[in-house]
């Protein structure tokens, strides 16, 4: 009875969360595997109980012990089944799943238009929760930037970034100070 109630609670919880999505897509494309993981776990639990019921009757009404067997048969892979494609949809999320490519891109545009950026060299994610993601970014910055200047921009980009869906929490700049170097080099070269 528990079991039902609390899948009933997670089913409603699921489907408000997973939109257009189909049913397995949806828990690929989650941050978040405490949901689908209540409710795959309820399901296969409560398709055990099922299975199990109906080799018990059946055992019953047939004379048959070796149905309740073969139902506990049944409910074996069911069970690890259920167990393999959980550990695989959370796996990536343990190991540090990076942000989707459309986020990623969003990331990359804002720091391709700050002022003062001359391109993004690398952008490195890792989700660390639903909507936690550390971000880190290598940016090449025009060579008549100041620190003071170079930070701003670091911290305008990172502010444009945290209003998107996902809040991109955790940031790590990383202006590339060999060409910074290089630029003023240049710059007093040609006087």
């Amino acid at each position: 009875m528990f079991e039902g109630a609390v899948w009933v609670v997670a089913l409603k919880a699921f489907r408000a969360t997973k939109g257009d999505r189909r049913w397995l897509e949806a828990p690929r494309q989650s941050k978040d595997p405490a949901l689908f993981t209540v409710l795959f776990e309820d399901t296969a639990a409560m398709l055990g109980l099922l299975i199990a019921l109906f080799g018990i009757a059946l055992s019953q009404v047939l004379g048959l012990p070796v149905l309740d067997g073969a139902a506990s048969f049944l409910i074996g892979p069911l069970l690890a089944a259920t167990a393999a494609f959980l550990a695989w949809e959370c796996q990536s999320l343990l190991t540090g799943e990076g942000v989707a490519p459309e986020v990623r891109a969003s990331i990359q545009r804002i720091a391709a238009t700050e002022p003062g950026v001359v391109r993004p060299n690398e952008v490195l994610t890792m989700h660390f929760g639903p909507k936690d993601v550390l971000v880190a970014l290598s940016l090449d910055f025009e060579g008549r930037r100041s620190a003071a200047d170079v930070e701003t921009a670091v911290t305008h980009i990172e502010q444009r970034n945290r209003g998107g869906e996902r809040s991109c929490s955790r940031w790590k700049g990383s202006p590339d100070y060999e060409l910074l170097r290089a630029n003023r080099r240049s710059r007093r070269a040609c006087g």
